[in-house]
């Protein structure tokens, strides 16, 4: 069968649903695609109805047959099955992998500038302005080993009831009173 023909009769078929088709009675490309994506089950049986539409869109594998949302997809976002289209891009700009928007994939990305350093701050006045750095695992470890290692703490004392006592540190151990 011509593609024209083919075309028509998925328009046909696609226009037989009402969530298909927008108030001026066009079909809306969105809703169409976003349940292709979602392999939502109306769609997939309106698509079954018809043996040639089925016959184009769905793949058997091991005797079952499975939809090929991304064949489907491809084919009613092409430029010429919609009299309406002129180039199968939408009007949208951002990043793509495979033809595809990246919120249309699914995929989530969660990044972050310096995710690999350390900062060493320092500033403890607003009057005193410190430059603050940034220390990366790679390429600074030991300042990194250094900021991270127990601190030598002097000048402890320990108050009882009545006394007060000096305190002394043991190479990391608990402090003794004097």
């Amino acid at each position: 069968m011509p593609k024209e023909n083919f075309d028509q009769k998925l328009i046909k078929l696609l226009e037989s649903n009402p969530d298909f088709v927008d108030d001026t009675g066009t079909l809306h490309r969105a809703a169409i695609r976003e349940r292709a994506w979602k392999l939502d089950p109306e769609l997939i049986k309106l698509l079954i109805t018809d043996k040639e539409v089925e016959a184009k869109f769905f793949r058997e594998i091991e005797g079952r047959w499975i939809f090929d949302n991304n064949a489907f997809v491809d084919y009613i976002t092409d430029k010429n099955f919609f009299a309406d289209s002129y180039t199968q891009f939408r009007n949208k700009i951002g990043l793509n992998l495979d033809g595809k928007f990246l919120p249309e994939r699914g995929e989530v990305s969660l990044v972050w500038p310096y995710k690999d350093c350390v900062l060493e701050g320092g500033q403890t006045k607003e009057s005193e302005k410190r430059k603050e750095i940034f220390f990366n695992e790679l390429l600074a470890p030991d300042e990194i080993n250094r900021m991270f290692s127990p601190k030598v703490l002097m000048g402890w004392r320990h108050y009882g009831k009545t006394t007060q006592h000096k305190i002394s540190g043991g190479g990391g151990n608990l402090p003794s009173i004097n």
